[in-house]
């Protein structure tokens, strides 16, 4: 038995005609500001995925011990915007080549991942990856993990909308928003209207 099987596991539900993603891109607070403002993208919660321990808090996550990742889970209409469109955001606005880190945040929860839900998420952000890689856009290799699903659990209430609550604090003012703005910058045919 690997240790992936061993995880704890959950169910993703998801409304007919939509389809699941979740990404750790760092902070939840800048991943969650950054996708709740594409278009197609129904709903974001911010979260915990692929730990050792189930309905794990914040201050578990914080400790770096519990082997989670913050995410959000991105629920999104296909025929809006796709999933090579999101993951070309994802890979855009988060840094992919510094292992469990992302700026002044440190700790295995500050991992860039992907946590597929089908051979097709995993196919087409490993060719993806690549890609990327290859076309030296970076100016190091990309570290993203890119693991099966096996677990996700909400975060507490005060994280979900963090950025749109909360815009006036200074994280929010020195790191969510360049994140926000950048996306407004390189993908503005992509935003809700």
């Amino acid at each position: 038995m690997n240790s992936h099987e061993m995880l704890p596991k959950t169910e993703m539900n998801c409304p007919a005609g939509l389809e699941v993603l979740v990404l750790g891109g760092g902070c939840f607070w800048c991943t969650e500001a950054v996708f709740l403002r594409l278009n197609g993208v129904f709903q974001v919660i911010s979260g915990y995925a692929g730990g050792l321990i189930e309905r794990p808090s914040y201050q578990q996550i914080c400790s770096g011990t519990t082997g989670h990742a913050e995410v959000i889970q991105v629920i999104f209409d296909p025929t809006k915007i796709n999933l090579s469109e999101l993951l070309a955001v994802f890979w855009a606005t988060h840094d992919p080549t510094t292992l469990n880190r992302q700026g002044a945040d440190a700790g295995p929860q500050y991992r860039s991942a992907i946590f597929y839900l089908s051979e097709a998420q995993e196919k087409q952000a490993s060719e993806m990856m690549e890609k990327l890689d290859q076309s030296n856009q970076f100016s190091a290799p990309i570290v993203t993990e890119i693991t099966a699903f096996s677990n996700f659990y909400p975060a507490e209430n005060y994280h979900q909308n963090y950025y749109t609550l909360n815009e006036g604090q200074p994280y929010c003012q020195y790191v969510v928003r360049p994140k926000v703005e950048k996306l407004q910058r390189l993908f503005e045919d992509k935003l809700k209207p």
